[in-house]
């Protein structure tokens, strides 16, 4: 019984441990983590906090995140409001995201065309709210909840898997790549069939599951990949943003999917049983 008490306790000292080494990820690299992701000042902040053994003050030092991606979310969500307000959000909307997230990816990450590419990339998170402005807009008309919590939910995960990548031995998840690239092509195959021979109800359900499986081991491996660029040198932290707010949505898009058709087989369920009795 004691030798199970010491293993806990043994257990619980390394864990806590691990929590405080950093030594893989230099300070120039941490310094970078801090603009490209607010979750990771967060998990920065409190690492540095347990080192010095001080109490550490999370609201404070997250107020100084809202530089790219805490940005880009607070754009989508106007671009969001703004198809709702004057319904803005489509076809258009979705060429001009993917033309500014293009012209982003082409100029080079020098400070002379630093405004520049962070204003479209501000430009491609508004395009990119509005597009999917359509899908919440139709998630409020059947539960304001349903949002709400799937946006909680998705922070969630996102600061839970990116906490978990920056956390782990570097270059320790990079392996994933291989294996959601090619499950990323069998996404892309399984659209291309259903649009030549038409959608299924098991095709969709499991394109939608495997497609949030796979977006999530983006978020682990993208923030991995982060770090290894910057530690070679590439601080282009508004292409890593850029990165893990497409991460973010396409996350989020298929979390609100799921709770939608949940909800709606529910609601559907309940009125067969009222219309019985």
């Amino acid at each position: 019984m004691e030798s199970m008490f010491g293993f806990q306790s043994q257990r619980r000292r390394m864990s806590f441990d691990s929590l405080k080494r950093l030594g893989h990820i230099s300070p120039a690299v941490q310094s970078h983590l801090k603009h490209a992701s607010p979750s990771s000042d967060c998990f920065a902040c409190f690492l540095s906090t347990c080192k010095n053994g001080e109490r550490p003050h999370l609201t404070s030092n997250c107020l100084q995140v809202y530089l790219t991606l805490c940005s880009a979310l607070a754009f989508s969500a106007l671009g969001a409001y703004l198809h709702i307000a004057l319904n803005v959000g489509g076809t258009l909307t979705t060429l001009g995201c993917l033309a500014a997230i293009a012209f982003l990816i082409s100029l080079p990450p020098s400070q002379d065309h630093q405004r520049n590419r962070f204003a479209l990339l501000m430009s491609a998170a508004l395009l990119q709210g509005a597009s999917i402005g359509p899908l919440l807009d139709l998630v409020l008309h059947f539960d304001p909840r349903i949002l709400v919590m799937a946006f909680v939910g998705t922070a969630i995960a996102f600061g839970c898997f990116s906490g978990a990548a920056i956390l782990a031995k570097r270059r320790e998840y990079l392996y994933l790549g291989g294996l959601l690239s090619s499950a990323l092509s069998i996404l892309l195959w399984l659209q291309f069939a259903a649009s030549i021979f038409g959608h299924s109800r098991t095709t969709f359900t499991f394109e939608l599951y495997f497609g949030l499986l796979v977006f999530m081991g983006y978020m682990v491996f993208d923030t991995q990949e982060i770090i290894e660029r910057a530690h070679h040198g590439d601080m282009d932290y508004i292409k890593h943003a850029l990165t893990l707010f497409t991460d973010f949505v396409a996350v989020l898009v298929r979390v609100l999917v799921i709770m939608l058709k949940n909800a709606r087989e529910k609601s559907d369920e309940e009125e067969k049983r009222k219309k019985r009795y």
